[in-house]
């Protein structure tokens, strides 16, 4: 088999996003809608858990969704999260993790599907926090590129709604010669132009 797809890259950036951020910011909002700084990073500590047993095919405790509940957030949280996006990217290292089926959550799915559907999770949520607390957000290529692909092979929300598996709004229009990373969020139905 081929050399996994590496998602350290994208795993590093969004570490360095999470460091920076304020205990001050945990209350304001982000691109997805109703969702607080806090309740988002709750999320990652979630997916990033569910993701991660994906990888090694394990029984996820509790087996349910990723929440998205900033009271949940416990101390030591940038560490917590730290750790835990190094060991997604570290799991999916090892190419036994993209063999066959695996569970992602609730979901079961092609392991292979559910490397790209956790990446595209730290991708977009990256960008979301960056653009919620104010950062730069330094989106590696390669994943960027993946995770499009990815977005695309699914068919737009009937009438505005998001789609059936909740991963996305209807598409923002984005010009087709827009940087891959503003063309990545607006597939996922977000504004790249979004601010606070």
């Amino acid at each position: 088999m081929d050399t996994p797809f590496d998602l350290g890259p994208a795993t590093s950036t969004l570490t360095r996003v999470v460091a920076a951020i304020a205990d001050d910011q945990l209350s304001d909002p982000t691109p997805c809608t109703g969702t607080s700084v806090a309740d988002l990073l709750d999320h990652v500590t979630g997916f990033t858990l569910a993701f991660t047993a994906a990888a090694r095919k394990e029984e996820l405790p509790g087996g349910a969704a990723p929440s998205a509940d900033g009271s949940r957030l416990e101390d030591g949280w940038r560490e917590t999260i730290a750790t835990g996006l190094a060991g997604l990217a570290e799991a999916w290292r090892d190419p036994a993790a993209h063999d066959g089926m695996t569970m992602a959550g609730p979901v079961e799915m092609p392991a292979e599907l559910a490397m790209l559907v956790g990446l595209d999770e730290v991708m977009v949520h990256g960008w979301d926090l960056a653009v919620a607390t104010g950062q730069a957000y330094d989106a590696d290529p390669a994943s960027a590129e993946a995770c499009l692909e990815f977005v695309r092979g699914f068919e737009p929300p009937p009438g505005g709604a998001a789609d059936a598996g909740g991963l996305f709004g209807p598409p923002v229009p984005v010009p087709d010669d827009a940087a891959v990373l503003d063309r990545l969020i607006g597939a996922t139905g977000r504004d790249p132009g979004w601010t606070p």
